[in-house]
């Protein structure tokens, strides 16, 4: 097996477009979320997500080509674009057979579903737009960053819901690994900030009704958390064979050491008690990356700001790592960028990799009232500086999906 490297990021978030105004963002403790600026939500018991402002794709997209793509697809295409002149590569100067571009998105175009059903409604099939199609389906992120970058070699779309990120990159992972292409574009893009997801999510009280101050709405870990806070936005890595890295002297961010999926088959929503799926999802990461629970120094929790997620996947850690997941440290990031959903796993394996890289952990933010039983080390409210050598990172999705990335800092 092939040794895998993170050579690029590209980063469109809440929080902040580009990679160090991001970083920046997570390491100061941001939060990304606001009123809800994008439609009226004055009927909708939530009001506040986390948006992402002053996106203006045109500076890596034609606009009569951008008027053909939905929100999600933007985002794709320009995250992408960032991490490939980030990473350093002009796939005109590769063999573009063996670029491939694996990207993750839970939920597609429904932005451009919910536009054109309304055209159909009022304005009859005939007016229906022939991009509608194009524009609205999952894979056609993957699709529209491999047409824009000339990537020809593997290509694939993972729809697991808000473990979707996580899944394409340890795909991505596995495809390097076997020698299956040199280089991947890969990770998340979701924008599902739209009136039919929040109505939909407010109907099965997912999200937070903490609309008076939206700043303090995603508390993972806390006593009084109420539900997690909506995002958008994308996260695209470049992840690298090795030698190829080496051989066209690249920056080297991280390391990919290990990948981990395996299903709840328990409920649709719901994790399974005690966090046995997520428990059993960790310890295949470590077993593929061929490192002991006690070896690992950080984890990037899924850590949703829902009462079942938190409790479950703090009950998680504890079975997989036993005694040490008292000396680990845990945080949640979607405590400022809110959760990116099918984006998510993309964005937060970027952001272990920048921790690995700089030795800094990312805090967990609005942390103030802990709850009793989720008792691990959260690094509450302010990050700090560590020498951090291997680091995972958790994504866990509606349908009972469980993904894990395991990274380690490179020393070459």
């Amino acid at each position: 097996m092939k040794r895998v490297v993170i050579t690029g990021v590209g980063v469109i978030t809440p929080v902040g477009i580009g990679k160090e105004t991001f970083w920046n963002s997570i390491k100061s403790g941001k939060s990304g979320v606001g009123p809800i600026e994008s439609f009226d939500v004055s009927e909708y018991n939530t009001r506040i997500a986390a948006e992402v402002k002053d996106f203006d794709p045109s500076e890596y997209i034609d606009k009569k080509e951008a008027r053909r793509m939905d929100r999600f697809v933007k985002f794709a295409v320009c995250a992408a674009k960032m991490a490939l002149a980030d990473a350093g590569i002009d796939i005109e100067k590769e063999d573009a057979t063996r670029v491939g571009t694996f990207i993750g998105s839970g939920i597609g175009g429904i932005s451009t579903f919910e536009e054109q059903y309304k055209v159909l409604l009022e304005k009859g099939p005939g007016r229906i737009s022939p991009f509608f199609i194009p524009m609205m389906i999952s894979n056609m992120a993957v699709g529209q960053v491999a047409i824009a970058t000339g990537a020809k070699g593997p290509n694939l779309t993972t729809v697991s819901a808000c473990a979707s990120g996580s899944d394409a990159v340890g795909q991505a992972f596995y495809s390097v690994s076997r020698g299956d292409a040199d280089v991947i574009i890969t990770g998340g893009s979701e924008a599902t900030i739209s009136p039919t997801a929040l109505a939909g999510f407010c109907s099965m009280k997912a999200l937070s009704t903490k609309n008076d101050t939206p700043e303090k709405a995603s508390t993972p870990f806390s006593a009084d958390r109420d539900g997690f806070v909506m995002g958008e936005g994308a996260g695209i890595m470049i992840v690298e064979e090795l030698e190829h890295a080496k051989a066209r002297g690249a920056h080297i961010i991280a390391e990919l050491i290990g990948y981990g999926s395996t299903n709840d088959a328990h409920h649709i929503t719901a994790p399974a008690p005690g966090g046995e799926g997520g428990a059993r999802c960790m310890t295949a990461a470590l077993k593929c990356a061929g490192i002991k629970p006690e070896d690992v120094d950080y984890i990037n929790a899924h850590g949703t700001s829902t009462h079942y997620n938190d409790l479950f996947e703090t009950q998680a850690i504890k079975t997989a790592f036993g005694d040490h997941a008292y000396k680990l440290a845990v945080s949640s990031t979607k405590s400022m960028t809110g959760h990116l959903l099918g984006a998510a796993g993309g964005v937060e394996a970027i952001i272990t990799a920048l921790a690995l890289e700089e030795g800094f952990i990312p805090p967990t933010i609005n942390l103030d009232n802990p709850d009793p039983e989720c008792d691990l080390d959260y690094v509450p409210n302010v990050g700090r500086k560590a020498d951090i050598k291997y680091a995972v990172s958790n994504s866990l999705g509606f349908g009972g999906h469980n993904a894990c990335i395991a990274l380690k800092k490179y020393e070459g």
